[in-house]
């Protein structure tokens, strides 16, 4: 069932419990749906926790409602592009193959003999389809799948956690580094704890003022303030 703002009850429910749990442990400062620095990535739910006498701590919370919906964020970059020049290694061993076997697919639509381009699809190779179909999915998700994987890698918090329903709990699914929390009948249980990630001081304010501005734009979303509104009551002021 969806929400009316694109989500579904499912996702809204785990949001709401991974708020409720960050809260409960001592994340004092939390809103859902904050722009994160560093990345052009928004979060689940972003929270941090003051602490006495040093530096706060600040985590990551993203909900995954459906198997599909993990994976498509969970594309390890340094992985996936070693894959990726594997097989773009093996293209190559393919088509200076097929050159030789198959001097027929040339296409003759340039004046450089070096250049002369080939229809390798037209014969229907299993080997070679198989590659360019491996290629294209993988930098699919090189490039628009890698979320998780940013979101550590460009050190975004301290702390990461994996929000999900149980049936969907799988160790091997749940991204490096990353915290599992998992629900079963209403309550989070945390099944792998999360690898603590060090940012700077500055980084983590930074953090905060996210969250500051999230909650500050549901307020007015409740309050019916818009930003008419407020440059209105600015210019009124001077």
């Amino acid at each position: 069932m969806n929400n009316g703002r694109g989500e579904t009850t499912r996702h809204a429910r785990l949001k709401r419990l991974a708020f409720l749990w960050a809260q409960a442990h001592g994340y004092s400062a939390c809103a859902m749906e904050v722009s994160l620095p560093r990345c052009r990535y928004r979060a689940d739910i972003a929270a941090y926790r003051p602490l006495p006498k040093k530096d706060g701590s600040t985590a990551i919370f993203e909900c995954k409602q459906a198997l599909c919906d993990l994976r498509k964020d969970n594309c390890h970059s340094e992985s996936a592009c070693k894959l990726l020049d594997a097989l773009y290694q093996r293209r190559q061993v393919l088509e200076n193959n097929l050159r030789v076997h198959y001097p027929n697919l040339r296409i003759n639509d340039s004046l450089f003999p070096e250049f002369t381009s080939h229809d390798f699809t037209a014969i229907g190779h299993r080997g070679y389809t198989r590659v360019l179909r491996q290629l294209s999915v993988l930098q699919n998700r090189l490039y628009d799948c890698t979320k998780f994987d940013k979101l550590t890698r460009y050190r975004c918090a301290n702390l990461f956690f994996l929000v999900l329903p149980a049936e969907l709990f799988r160790d091997s699914e749940i991204p490096v580094g990353w915290g599992a929390l998992v629900e079963r009948n209403g309550t989070l249980t945390i099944m792998r704890n999360p690898v603590w990630r060090e940012t700077t001081a500055e980084d983590r304010i930074r953090f905060l003022q996210r969250i500051a501005i999230a909650g500050t734009r549901v307020l007015n979303r409740q309050l019916k303030i818009t930003f008419d509104d407020v440059i209105i009551k600015r210019c009124r002021s001077f």
